[in-house]
């Protein structure tokens, strides 16, 4: 009966780590094809954008002007990285606070998210997002130290890379895990993760490399990422950097109308290197 014992836990363990390890990428993408909701109908202009990351694969984005297309002014741009999710168009919010604050914003899907076509991977969701900065600084002729790369969730991982590759005016990394490998050992504790992940996503390795400004956001309510892993990310990372402590659970948007965090957000953006009020 001992021995019938150990077969059923050693089998049941195997079974865990292989459904795990073949599993993962649908743990760690959500991807939805359907739109909730377009910016024409809640009456937002927007650029309707499709750029080639392969010769057979597009992804898909919305970009929004502030202040119009013909402005002529030169205005700083957000490049905003969702979380592993839905789609753009679960994003509207967002885009319009950023709006609010006199920026401009990309919104993009990964491979494989709304209209982008091709699957999504850790390798193809950096690559989706250094070619959508591409895009900005070619065909929006933005000025790197006015780009600020958004990511919240999945998104902070994204960006974290996307600013280790490229130049940009700041980083803003909201709700976001220390790597797959820390949220994986929450999930699952009982199983040795380690040499079973196919995605690592690991900003904590990679933070402490940026010399960008650096806005950390996180609730201490979130709950799907703990409040600690925000905080172990900001401490890693590099001055100048910044913390604002968001209220609400992990999907919860509540915050939006919070002024400390739309203060430090517009001083961020448009003060950049100079001090936060």
């Amino acid at each position: 009966m001992l021995l019938w014992a150990v077969i059923v836990v050693v089998g049941a363990f195997f079974v865990s780590c292989t459904a795990l390890y073949f599993l993962q990428t649908q743990l760690v993408f959500h991807p939805t094809r359907e739109f909730a909701a377009s910016p024409s109908e809640l009456g937002i202009p927007f650029e309707d954008v499709y750029l080639h990351v392969t010769q057979e694969h597009c992804i898909h984005g919305w970009y929004f002007a502030s202040r119009g297309p013909d402005s002529g002014e030169k205005r700083p741009v957000v490049l905003f990285c969702h979380g592993n999710a839905g789609n753009i168009s679960h994003r509207l919010e967002t885009a319009e606070f950023i709006l609010s604050l006199g920026a401009d914003v990309l919104l993009y899907d990964y491979r494989g998210y709304g209209k982008s076509d091709g699957f999504p991977s850790e390798e193809n969701v950096y690559a989706d997002a250094e070619t959508c900065y591409n895009w900005l600084i070619e065909e929006k002729k933005a000025d790197p130290q006015h780009i600020f790369i958004f990511g919240r969730s999945l998104g902070g991982a994204v960006a974290i890379e996307l600013a280790r590759r490229v130049k940009c005016g700041g980083l803003i990394v909201e709700s976001s895990f220390t790597s797959v490998s820390g949220m994986a050992k929450k999930m699952f504790p009982l199983i040795t993760i380690k040499h079973l992940l196919k995605h690592k996503f690991d900003s904590i390795a990679k933070i402490g490399s940026l010399t960008c400004p650096v806005l950390v956001t996180h609730s201490p309510d979130d709950d799907l990422v703990p409040f600690e892993m925000g905080r172990r990310l900001f401490a890693a990372a590099n001055e100048p950097k910044w913390f604002v402590a968001l209220r609400g659970g992990h999907n919860d948007r509540g915050y939006l109308a919070d002024s400390t965090y739309m203060g430090t957000l517009y001083d961020l953006i448009h003060v950049r290197l100079g001090p936060l009020r």
